[in-house]
């Protein structure tokens, strides 16, 4: 049975002025808005705000604003060689562009144990403040399971919907630690095993996720392309919208073709933010290593 969930009240706030700030810049990007104007939409003072929203993108909004224009986006997605098959020589780990599975690893559960709905397994789960919102967070011993975002403790129902027959205690473990990890300033990242639950095809989709680079973007097409299910653009958008370790499998790194976001399970400003916080990251890391 859940426990009732520990809310850390500043950062939830923080988050929900960052999310009403963003949609704000984003319905209006095209006339560059003042720092006052955006500011007043939090009830914040430009000063204050201006400290907030740094601290959170480590970038300045105006900076933030550019990078949500559609041709950003699709500098982002480069050639799907670049973001789904380049090798950790070829691109080196000084910067932020390494790929994902090099850092995450998985292991998909057997047959066995997706056909009875996880049951023998015992899952810690644990609700954790992120940038991004509420998450809960759950491992078996063998690596995280599942990751949602979630503003209420309701969340707690779409994992037990996943592992019907699993055991499940409310304990914050070594695994949820560095999962949180990932939320921080890239250096911090730290490798970390997951323990997956999902399809033959599912688990190949999902692959193809981890292979994309950090502040880098793939469209459906070029996923399927990539597992070699051209023409399964479909599928390949429904395996996504299904995955069960949201941030750290990086779903939101896929867009549309014309490089609009697209939907998201977790929320469309949540994917928004997600993206635009790892590109502003990467440049800023990578900026730092020419150096």
């Amino acid at each position: 049975m859940a426990k009732s969930m520990a809310m850390n009240g500043s950062s939830d706030s923080d988050f929900a002025r960052i999310s009403k700030a963003i949609l704000f810049l984003k319905e209006n990007r095209h006339r560059n808005p003042s720092l006052s104007e955006i500011a007043s939409t939090v009830h914040l003072s430009p000063e204050h705000f201006q400290k907030l929203f740094y601290r959170w993108a480590g970038v300045s909004p105006k900076q933030f604003v550019q990078s949500m224009k559609i041709d950003a986006a699709r500098e982002l997605l480069r050639s799907e060689q670049l973001t789904l098959s380049e090798t950790s020589a070829s691109i080196g780990l000084s910067t932020t562009s390494r790929l994902h599975d090099l850092f995450i690893h998985f292991e998909a559960m057997t047959p066995a144990e997706f056909r009875s709905g996880g049951k023998g397994l015992i899952i810690e789960f644990a609700w954790c403040e992120t940038l991004f919102g509420t998450a809960l967070i759950a491992s078996t011993e063998r690596g995280i399971c599942y990751l949602g975002f979630h503003d209420t403790k309701n969340g707690f129902h779409d994992l037990q919907m996943r592992y019907p027959m699993a055991t499940f205690q409310e304990n914050q473990n070594h695994f949820h630690a560095q999962a949180l990890l990932w939320f921080q300033r890239s250096e911090e990242k730290k490798n970390i095993r997951l323990h997956i639950y999902g399809t033959a095809f599912q688990v190949q989709v999902w692959q193809a996720l981890l292979r994309i680079p950090e502040g880098n973007l793939a469209t459906y097409g070029q996923i399927a392309k990539a597992i070699n299910r051209i023409g399964s653009s479909r599928a390949v958008g429904s395996a996504v919208g299904h995955n069960p370790i949201s941030f750290l499998i990086p779903c939101h790194r896929v867009i549309r073709q014309d490089g609009t976001w697209g939907q998201y399970h977790w929320g469309e400003e949540r994917k928004t933010q997600m993206i635009l916080w790892e590109a502003e990251q990467a440049i800023t890391f990578n900026q730092q290593a020419s150096l």
